[in-house]
């Protein structure tokens, strides 16, 4: 027999499973992009993301005129970890519930705000000013490394 509660209570509820995969969401007829509940956790974890960023860039800046190492890290361990989760999560089952929460959480939010392609197109065109071949390999060797990171993580 299935137990089924109301949530905060122990009165019965009729054909709702408690089960951490079943969704309950504010509209399951809109589009999942389009869900509030979706965005804001998209949301919630791109600012945290986005802060982790930032601390660190300020903790390690790039020298003037140098090589902006820490974006070029932190764009590689992101594709890395997010690899390694979006694998895990698939394995895991379809994408949906819990897994879909975390899905939009930690990789559209935290890992979508922690890496950041634009400072990648920023940075290096600062340094075509003073160097143009290493403003090219700068974001060559970014985007090579970041998608090798990225199948690693798969793997």
């Amino acid at each position: 027999m299935t137990d089924h509660r109301q949530p905060g209570g122990d009165a019965p509820l009729d054909g709702a499973p408690l089960d951490s995969d079943v969704e309950v969401d504010d509209d399951p007829g809109r589009p999942i992009h389009l869900r509030w509940s979706s965005l804001g956790l998209v949301a919630l974890g791109g600012a945290v993301g986005t802060g982790i960023r930032e601390a660190l860039a300020l903790i390690w800046p790039a020298p003037a005129g140098g090589i902006p190492v820490t974006i070029l890290l932190i764009n590689v361990v992101g594709a890395f970890v997010l690899g390694t989760l979006l694998e895990s999560l698939a394995r895991r089952g379809p994408d949906e519930g819990r897994r879909r929460a975390i899905r939009l959480l930690v990789g559209t939010g935290v890992l979508g705000g922690f890496t950041t392609y634009s400072s990648l197109a920023t940075d290096a065109a600062s340094l075509t000013g003073s160097a143009l071949g290493v403003a090219l390999a700068y974001a060559a060797l970014s985007l090579v490394v970041g998608a090798a990171a990225s199948v690693a993580g798969i793997a």
